[in-house]
C-alpha cells in the first residue's frame, strides 16, 4: 500500500496498492516517484520525472547565480601618483560597483621606489574612502599586500535606500492650481 499524490499541487491523494499506482502512472504517461519513504504508508507522487529534473536544475542554477552575485568581490587599482580628476573617476567606478551590491577592494599599486613612501598611497585611499563614505563602510583597514596597499569596502545597506519625499496635500493642490493658470 502507498499513498499516491496526484498533480503538481499535491492536493489530491489516495491510498492504493502499489500495482494499481503503477498502472495508473502508466495510463497517464507519468512516473511514480517515491517522495516520502519513511512515512506509513510510503508517499509517492505521479509526475513527469524528466520535466521535474529539468525544473529542479533550473532552480539550482538560479540559486547558484544569485549566491555568486551576492558575494561578488571586485577590484579597482590605482597608482600613488594619480591625479585628482582620475581619483574622482575611480570614485565613480567604485560607487557603481557598490550600487550593484559588490564588495570592492581598492588597491594602490607600487612600482619600484614608490614603496618607500606608503604615506602617499594612504592619502589616495583616504580620498577614495571619503568620496564613498555615504555609500560604503570600511570592511578592512589599509593593509600592505605584496606590492599594494589595499582597503576593502562593502555596500552600506542602511544608507542605500533612497528616502521618499512626501508632499503635504495643500502643497500638491497649490502646485496644481499654479500649473493650471
Amino acid at each position: 500500500m502507498v499513498r499516491v499524490i496526484h498533480g503538481d499541487t499535491g492536493t489530491e491523494s489516495e491510498v492504493m496498492r502499489i500495482e494499481d499506482a503503477l498502472d495508473q502512472a502508466e495510463e497517464l504517461n507519468l512516473d511514480l516517484v517515491e517522495v516520502g519513504p519513511n512515512q506509513d504508508p510510503p508517499v509517492c507522487r505521479l509526475l513527469d520525472y524528466g520535466r521535474f529534473r529539468y525544473r529542479q536544475s533550473k532552480k539550482d542554477k538560479e540559486a547558484r547565480k544569485a549566491a555568486r552575485g551576492a558575494s561578488q568581490q571586485r577590484e579597482v587599482r590605482m597608482s600613488p601618483v594619480i591625479s585628482e580628476n582620475d581619483i574622482n573617476s575611480k570614485i565613480r567606478v567604485v560607487k557603481g560597483l557598490l550600487d550593484e551590491g559588490a564588495k570592492v577592494r581598492v588597491a594602490v599599486m607600487f612600482r619600484g621606489r614608490q614603496q618607500a613612501h606608503p604615506e602617499i598611497a594612504m592619502r589616495v585611499l583616504r580620498k577614495v574612502a571619503e568620496g564613498v563614505k555615504d555609500f560604503a563602510k570600511l570592511e578592512r583597514a589599509p593593509t600592505m599586500e605584496g606590492r599594494a596597499l589595499a582597503i576593502m569596502l562593502a555596500p552600506d545597506k542602511t544608507q542605500q535606500q533612497p528616502t521618499k519625499v512626501v508632499q503635504p496635500a495643500a502643497a500638491v493642490e497649490a502646485a496644481g492650481k499654479n500649473g493650471a493658470d
